[in-house]
């Protein structure tokens, strides 16, 4: 008869070999207490040696090889198919977690039956909170002051800040909208109720997409403030400064989740908002991520 399993750990790669590495044997030493683990790497198609690293290294990983990158969704919902835990975390490999992140936060989730998603506080690794841990929905508002940088300027502002909103208390646990995907720990009984990722996002705006659906389904979603892990933040994509000197991601690779960072933004909208607001206010939403997203594909066509 199967062990039981409390904690599923899917972790998505792409060309992140060395990260991984690192992610591995960080996740390894978390696992030694009395909760149940598994672990699952789904590559999407990597050419850096990724897959024989994991087979040579960590033969106890549970190993998916997709022949085709997949993106974010696809790939997690390979994953998925195959986890048997009563929890799932979804974990990127360009992170580091701490020993006592996952037996912390099983027994947290089991003491909180209405929370059915959690994500933890995450340090970058080039220093402070990663802000995307701490989300609300894009609704036009938090949007808007966000894109213009009035978030920046007022960062502990109800006014301006309401997309990351930073005049909450980051010491306590509280109810958010939406974590990120780097660190999303979701009870099994709201996978099986929301179903699995919405694989029309090929890379960001897909964590949005499954905390507004959770959220919908009735569940809290919380932010649970100890700093568990470490990011570097970007290393697939190559479209953050955080870690830009040491991701492996082409100049093919940057610009193709450039452009699908612009079209998950005008997938989630038409998807929740069209019909929540007035068409002009989508419209100058979607113009405003258009706008930024040009300037990010300009700069990696000319860098």
């Amino acid at each position: 008869m199967a062990k039981k399993v409390d904690l599923s750990i899917i972790i998505l790669n792409f060309n992140t070999k060395d990260l991984l590495r690192d992610c591995l044997q960080s996740v390894l030493k978390s696992e030694k207490n009395s909760f149940q683990y598994e672990t699952i790497v789904v590559d999407n198609a990597s050419t850096d040696g990724s897959v024989a690293m994991i087979k040579k290294a960590f033969s106890w990983v549970k190993l998916i090889e997709s022949k085709v990158n997949l993106g974010f969704s696809g790939g997690n919902n390979l994953g998925l198919k195959i986890a048997r835990g009563r929890y799932i975390l979804f974990l990127n490999s360009d992170t580091k977690v701490k020993p006592d992140a996952f037996k912390k936060m099983i027994t947290f989730m089991d003491k909180n039956p209405k929370v059915g998603a959690a994500t933890a506080k995450t340090m970058l690794v080039s220093g402070g909170m990663d802000p995307d841990c701490h989300r609300s929905f894009p609704t036009p508002w938090p949007s808007i002051s966000y894109f213009l940088g009035l978030e920046k300027l007022f960062p502990k502002s109800k006014t301006f800040g309401q997309y990351h909103k930073f005049y909450l208390d980051l010491n306590k646990v509280h109810e958010i909208d939406a974590g990120f995907g780097t660190f999303m720990f979701v009870r099994r009984e709201v996978i099986n109720q929301v179903g699995p990722w919405d694989d029309q996002y090929f890379f960001y705006g897909e964590d949005l997409d499954y905390f507004y659906r959770i959220k919908q389904a009735g569940w809290q979603v919380m932010f649970y403030p100890e700093p568990f892990l470490v990011h570097y933040k970007g290393a697939s994509s190559g479209l953050r400064k955080e870690s830009e000197k040491i991701s492996p991601a082409s100049r093919q690779t940057r610009i193709k989740t450039a452009k699908a960072s612009i079209k998950a933004m005008e997938i989630f909208y038409q998807k929740f908002y069209r019909d929540k607001y007035p068409h002009w206010l989508t419209w100058l939403v979607i113009f405003g991520i258009k706008l930024k997203g040009f300037f990010r594909i300009l700069h990696h066509y000319l860098k």
